[in-house]
């Protein structure tokens, strides 16, 4: 049955009663050359639990929002993963910081893998859930990998070219960037430097969201050490050139979608939930990009809303 609601108000949701004490471990896995190094939450549960593999928005580390989401959902009872990619936060891997989807889809693959392989955790019973760009990346595993059951895209950022020009001015621009990208390929080539610009930044117009965004830059947020707010100009290209929508039937999944008109490209999101070729469910609610990611009441919702799809579709 597909599902699509409206939650009017979201503070008429109440918070999830907590039943489940949990427990944090420092872990680590391969991936390619490189070693991801991760939080597993743990629920106190004598079955196996089911696990989820959890991350969040573009250049991000886990402390950022993948952390908070994968806390929750040990509360509820899943056991769930959080972890740096490759290049990113404590894990190893080089060149550092260069967004790249296909290696990000890749990390996920290992993640799922390292997962299953816990015996604290039914391998048959494994889910996703992607916040922001990871919406991106999670839905290209899924679409390949078969031991994910179900998954969940918080705030979701869902793109194709289309949706680019619109988002970063217009196809010219996107060229641009494009061109720019590749020049900066081409120097990282010749002498191994990485050309970066912030990724957030109220002051320069480089940066690769130009703009006074509080999450990134307040450090009682996202503005913390861990988080170095580089973004590698060579990135562009991967990044524009990445199809999402066309993912969308190629999952056939049980997926569940919460999102907010106030968030960031709903367009992509409802594009997306159309072509998805399985069970798929949508909550629109209320709140800006940067709510779902450490406010409430999104975050409690969203988790709330996660849970409750995992519970219906990991049987």
């Amino acid at each position: 049955m597909n599902g699509r609601w409206r939650a009017h108000r979201a503070s008429r949701h109440h918070s999830h009663e907590r039943h489940f004490v949990t427990t944090q471990h420092k872990v680590s896995f391969p991936s390619g050359d490189a070693t991801l190094t991760g939080t597993l939450f743990l629920p106190d549960s004598k079955d196996p639990a089911p696990g989820i593999v959890v991350a969040g928005t573009w250049t991000s580390v886990k402390e950022l929002m993948a952390d908070r989401y994968a806390e929750q959902l040990a509360d509820r009872g899943y056991a769930a993963l959080s972890f740096d990619f490759a290049g990113f936060g404590e894990s190893s891997g080089k060149p550092r910081e260069v967004e790249n989807p296909a290696l990000k889809v890749d990390d996920i693959r290992h993640a799922v893998t390292f997962l299953a392989s816990q015996p604290s955790i039914d391998a048959n019973r494994l889910g996703a859930l992607g916040i922001c760009a990871a919406a991106m990346y999670m839905a290209g595993n899924a679409a390949r990998d078969p031991r994910i059951g179900s998954l969940a895209l918080i705030a979701p950022w869902l793109h194709d070219a289309a949706i680019c020009e619109l988002a970063y001015g217009g196809a010219d621009a996107v060229a641009e960037k494009i061109q720019i990208a590749k020049q900066a390929r081409a120097h990282f080539d010749e002498t191994g430097e990485i050309d970066y610009v912030p990724v957030v930044s109220a002051t320069d117009a480089r940066a690769a969201m130009p703009y006074a965004i509080d999450f990134y830059l307040n450090p009682a947020r996202g503005g913390i050490p861990a988080w170095p707010n580089r973004f590698a100009l060579m990135a562009w290209e991967g990044w524009l050139s990445y199809d999402s929508i066309a993912l969308a039937p190629q999952i056939t999944q049980p997926t569940l979608l919460v999102h907010s008109e106030d968030a960031a490209i709903p367009d992509g999101a409802r594009r997306f939930h159309a072509g998805l070729a399985g069970r798929k469910d949508i909550l629109w609610t209320q709140g800006s990009q940067f709510d779902f990611y450490d406010q409430e009441p999104q975050v409690t919702l969203a988790a709330d809303t996660a849970a409750a799809h995992f519970g219906r579709t990991l049987r």
